[in-house]
Order: C-alpha cells, then structure tokens, then sequence
C-alpha cells in the first residue's frame, strides 16, 4: 500500500478496481488540519483525467501495471489489432483507446501495450517515430532549412509541415508528444 507522499507523478494506483496513473501530485497542509495530496490522475482504461484529493492517512493500492512488447498488425476502421511479441497471441483494442496515437502506428511497427491484470488496455508510444513521406509539394534547388514549412501526408496518414527540402520518399522523424517534424533521417 501506498501512503499519500509516495503518489509521485508517472506511478500507477488503483481506485474501485481501476488503474490510473498520477500525471502531477501537490503536497499541502492548511493550519492545524490534516496533510493532503491533491493529485491529477489519468484512467488508464479510458484515457479520462480527474482531480482527486487524498488525505494524511489514507492508504493507495498499487495498480498492477506492466508493458509488454507488441506488433501492430492493421486496423478494420473501428478496431486495432496487436500480436503479443512473447506468445504471439493477437487482440484488438478500439478507436477510442488508440486516439490520435493512430497517426503515428504503421503496420508491422513495434510498439509497448499497456497491461493492467494480464489484459491490454492501451499502448505507449516511443517518444519518436520514422515515418515515411507519401505526399507533399517538390522541393526546388536551393531551399534551405530556414526558408520556411509546407505540409506533408506521411505513410500513417498523419499531415506534418516539413522544411522545404523534404521530399516524396524521404524518412522523417516525428516526435510523438508534440507532433513536430524532427528532422530527416534519409
């Protein structure tokens, strides 16, 4: 069991049998009360974020959380289907848990699943991803990476603005928190 100090952001809890993870925690103690935690937490299962206070002696179940290794396969439109690197077992998981992490999964890519009690609730991406420019405007002799952005459709189908001189063909790296063009890789 955790006490209210250990709630640390990035650390997973359960709450009537849920698991979240605490995205920030502020320590506080008004005179002559109680300490409390105030925290901000993300439900693992539907991606919703609450607030919630915790108070000096109460006690916080750890949630059982791990990663595993899996490859994304393809998607039907309303679901995404994953092969478990270890066992090969393969399972889905809806549109709604994936988001706009959809933009960034090509087929065949590995990615970590999120498991809370042996089942998959979501995924984690890698903080960077290659993907492929599939369309964008010619680039001309000499742009420069200072001259300025135009947009690109990349192999996932996420649209990025990219420096002048990237091209239909070229590997860009993107980063997955922001959604920014990094720079080209080939």
């Amino acid at each position: 069991m955790y006490e209210i100090t250990d709630l640390k952001p990035g650390r997973a809890i359960q709450i009537d049998g849920e698991p979240f993870i605490v995205l920030s925690s502020q320590f506080g103690r008004k005179s002559q009360s109680k300490a409390n935690m105030q925290c901000k937490l993300k439900n693992l299962k539907t991606g919703s974020i609450v607030a919630r206070n915790f108070q000096g002696s109460e006690k916080i179940e750890p949630a059982d959380v791990g990663y595993r290794k899996v490859q994304y396969l393809y998607n039907d439109g309303t679901n995404f289907t994953f092969m478990d690197l270890e066992n090969y077992d393969q399972f889905t998981l809806n549109s709604e848990l994936i988001g706009d992490m959809a933009g960034y999964l090509v087929e065949g890519n590995e990615v970590d699943t999120l498991v809370f009690e042996e089942q998959p609730i979501g995924i984690q991406l890698k903080p960077t991803v290659e993907l492929k420019v599939v369309e964008t405007m010619p680039g001309v002799k000499g742009d420069t990476a200072t001259g300025g952005n135009k947009p690109a459709k990349l192999e996932s189908g996420l649209s990025v603005n990219v420096p002048l001189f990237v091209d239909e063909g070229d590997v860009i790296k993107v980063n997955t928190e922001t959604g920014l063009y990094m720079t080209r890789v080939s």
